[in-house]
């Protein structure tokens, strides 16, 4: 795997015009970008298509939960669509719907365990019986394992407990990514980009320290040197 293209881009932006102002900032640098609720409804499904048939790959962050049919429904319709990751929450018999819909598309479909902006006291205000977040994304990797898809979605600060779990095959893909000194923002469980990759995860997920930054292009390829550096050291 290229290392550029375990960096992938949150294009958390208002607008269509603005995302593309991004993407073309990139050009030559990024070659995969999120796709999140603010703008999947503001056209960012159309644009996804676009990517998707310019060759760019494209992770829809929708979160899907509902009822298995329409979970399964969903699912095939992104496939259909283009795109090659999309989160489902981590709940068994919705993972278990994706795993069956997207069997066979390419899509990988990935189960978000606990969001990277909550810790102990929000499991606990959120009624969960489990409120230590490691010990519920561990819990939520071992369902997604045996549900059969593609990868999980978790903090770095997690990425490492949860490869041991998953093994060598699955995408640990974790948001939450920040470079040292840049603000954290809402995120509460968060890591270097170095850190991240040292702990396991295939991808990361970066938006406001690049989208945000006074050079995008600079932003992503400081990360892509970052993450460059922790597979040199290790030799690969």
């Amino acid at each position: 795997m290229l290392t550029r293209a375990r960096l992938i881009v949150g294009l958390d932006l208002p607008s269509v015009a603005e995302a593309e102002k991004t993407i073309r900032a990139l050009e030559g640098v990024v070659d995969f970008y999120k796709i999140g609720y603010r703008l999947a409804y503001a056209g960012g499904l159309e644009l996804a298509r676009d990517l998707a048939a310019q060759g760019t790959d494209v992770f829809l962050d929708l979160k899907l939960l509902d009822i298995d049919n329409t979970v399964a429904e969903g699912v095939e319709s992104v496939a259909r669509l283009g795109a090659r990751m999309l989160t489902v929450h981590a709940y068994p018999k919705a993972m278990r719907a994706a795993a069956r819909a997207a069997g066979g598309s390419g899509l990988c479909v990935l189960g978000v365990t606990v969001l990277t902006s909550m810790d102990g006291a929000d499991l606990k205000e959120a009624g969960y019986a489990e409120t230590d977040p490691q010990k519920l994304v561990v819990r939520r990797a071992e369902q997604a394992r045996e549900a059969g898809i593609g990868g999980i979605v978790c903090a770095a600060p997690e990425a490492s407990a949860v490869r041991m779990i998953v093994g060598s095959s699955m995408a640990v893909v974790t948001p939450g990514i920040r470079p040292a000194g840049a603000d954290h923002g809402d995120q509460k469980r968060v890591v270097t980009p170095a850190d991240a990759v040292k702990n396991g995860a295939s991808h990361l997920v970066v938006a406001r320290p690049v989208i945000a930054a006074p050079d995008p292009r600079a932003a992503a390829e400081a990360i892509i040197r970052e993450i460059d550096s922790v597979y040199e050291a290790a030799g690969r």
